[in-house]
Formats: structure tokens, sequence, C-alpha cells
């Protein structure tokens, strides 16, 4: 007896294996990306820069926890 969501699985997993690993190869670093020369006083190698990402990272955290919050309060 076979599944067909596992016959869709298999037939698809190697489409999504070959996806992956043109997406990881165009996905190098180049050289010479205009960065920092090694050696230079600029390369400080603690020095992180924080975007918008962490801030759309917090906010989804945020999100989640009132979410959880609201369910478990419907529950009690």
């Amino acid at each position: 007896m076979r599944i067909p969501v596992l016959n869709t699985l298999r037939s698809r997993l190697p489409l999504v294996g070959l996806a992956l690993l043109l997406a990881a190869a165009a996905a190098q670093a180049q050289p010479s990306s205009g960065g920092p020369a090694p050696g230079s006083p600029a390369a400080d190698p603690t020095a992180t820069p924080l975007d918008g990402g962490a801030s759309l990272l917090l906010a989804g955290g945020v999100g989640y926890a009132l979410k959880r919050l609201r369910q478990r309060r419907r529950l009690a």
C-alpha cells in the first residue's frame, strides 16, 4: 500500500535538491565586493551592522508571543 503524498514528495525531491544547489552556488560571496580591505583601520571584525532585519525579527517575535498569550487565555 503506497501513500499518495509520499509519491508526490519522492517525485519532487530531486527538483527541490537541484534548486537548493543552484541557489547555494549563486549565493557565494564575491571577492572585492566593496568591503574594507584586510589590515585597514576600518576592518574591525567585531563591528556588526544592525539593519531593519533585526527590528522585523523583534516585531515578529512580539506578534507571535501575543498570539500565544491570546490562545492561552481562550483555553483557560
